[in-house]
């Protein structure tokens, strides 16, 4: 194998792992875009249920938040419902 042929070879690999890494990075970028959705959709469920117990807000604003963030399950897979804050010290 000539040095043109190693150049070649190498520079493919880099191009290759290259590749590699904007896919991963743009996999990670959806992976944030998602759960900030869910975190987004989670709190307008909450919203609406606080308005349904507290000011007469609609049982349909509730259904419809839930069923939002029943979709967005469903295609990014399951929703993180932990407590990102400690209530008990609030």
């Amino acid at each position: 194998m000539g040095l043109m042929d190693k150049v070649k070879a190498q520079a493919e690999q880099a191009v290759a792992k290259g590749k590699q890494g904007v896919a991963q990075g743009q996999s990670k970028l959806e992976e944030i875009q998602a759960k900030k959705r869910a975190d987004t959709l989670l709190r307008n469920l909450g919203a609406a249920y606080y308005a349904q117990q507290r000011s007469g807000g609609s049982a349909d604003a509730v259904a419809s938040a839930l069923a939002a963030v029943d979709a967005h399950s469903t295609e990014h897979g399951t929703v993180d419902t932990a407590a990102t804050i400690d209530l008990d010290e609030s």
